[in-house]
């Protein structure tokens, strides 16, 4: 991690510190959502991610049983497809 030194000039303060904390507030992983109790049945599931925008990700935050579950169609700005193959809920975090 850089160290952010406070014994510089301000100008180059401003410019040292933004190098640093810029690509932190760009991750877009800061605006994730969560989508809680989501069932799935055994085959396609199409779920509106409520982002509105094209989603960059998602990933599983809690499943309550086995399962293989995938994304099967491209993102878009309204819906998140995804297959399982078994019947369970989920949560997701979506981005």
């Amino acid at each position: 991690m850089a160290q952010l030194s406070t014994q510089l000039p301000y100008a180059q303060l401003l410019t040292k510190w933004s190098s640093v904390i810029n690509p932190v507030l760009a991750n877009p992983l800061n605006n994730v959502s969560i989508l809680q109790n989501v069932v799935l049945k055994s085959g396609t599931n199409v779920i509106n991610h409520l982002l509105g925008q094209v989603q960059q990700g998602w990933f599983l935050v809690d499943i309550n049983g086995a399962a293989t579950v995938y994304r099967s169609a491209p993102f878009n700005d309204k819906t998140l497809t995804l297959t399982s193959n078994a019947a369970v809920t989920v949560s997701i975090g979506v981005f």
